[in-house]
């Protein structure tokens, strides 16, 4: 825009001036525009559509996919647990197989002697002042032992 002194008043060099403004103001107005306009075009809406279809599509599968692996996990951790308790009664019935174990066995649950042997009981003296639970409730009639029941079960 640089005028030469004695041009500055010619109506060319004016129209040029005014020229060169309007331009700057269209230029300077389509850029505000051009801002201004939303940057989602055709291109993004449509690829926008296709994403959201693929989200919405694979949704089902994908839970399912998590789900079948959450009880494969599940399977597979009792599938173990039933390994374990497999090896566990094997191991018993080995032991089942010998005669001492059997014996000893016998002697602990069933409280066996061996011939020659002295078995002996001792009695807890105190257990007949101990109250029995279940002591009384025969002489008493059947609806008395059943609100007793109901009572009880508030209780606990």
């Amino acid at each position: 825009m640089a005028v030469k002194n004695g041009d500055r008043f010619s109506t060319s060099t004016r129209i040029r001036l005014l020229g060169e403004q309007t331009a700057a103001r269209v230029y300077r107005s389509q850029t505000r525009r051009q801002a201004r306009r939303s940057r989602l075009t055709g291109r993004a809406a449509f690829l926008a559509l296709v994403v959201c279809s693929l989200v919405v599509a694979l949704a089902y599968p994908i839970r399912s996919y998590v789900s079948q692996q959450g009880e494969i996990a599940d399977q597979e951790r009792r599938a173990a647990e039933a390994a374990r308790r497999v090896e566990e009664l094997r191991d018993e019935k080995a032991r089942l197989q010998d005669p001492a174990y059997v014996r000893r066995l016998a002697r602990e649950h069933l409280h066996y002697v061996l011939p020659g042997e002295t078995g002996f009981t001792v009695n807890d003296p105190g257990a007949a002042d101990r109250p029995r639970a279940d002591q009384g409730t025969a002489d008493r009639p059947w609806y008395d032992n059943l609100w007793d029941g109901v009572d009880n079960a508030d209780r606990h």
